[in-house]
């Protein structure tokens, strides 16, 4: 998720609008960004959607 962080910077979207579309914090996200966990399987499709972007995109190197 090394990119995640430029893709939803990229979408001018923010970590609370991210969470609260997925159902999770916005620290998890933060900790998402930040390379310390990782979002569930069941998420990444929606998450690829709302960063408009594909699953294979949120797993590429910065």
């Amino acid at each position: 998720m090394n990119c995640l962080k430029q893709l939803r910077e990229r979408a001018k979207l923010t970590q609370q609008y991210i969470a609260e579309c997925l159902g999770v914090t916005q620290g998890a996200v933060s900790q998402w960004e930040k390379g310390q966990a990782m979002p569930s399987a069941d998420k990444l499709p929606q998450l690829a959607q709302i960063l408009g972007c594909t699953v294979d995109e949120l797993f590429a190197r910065p």
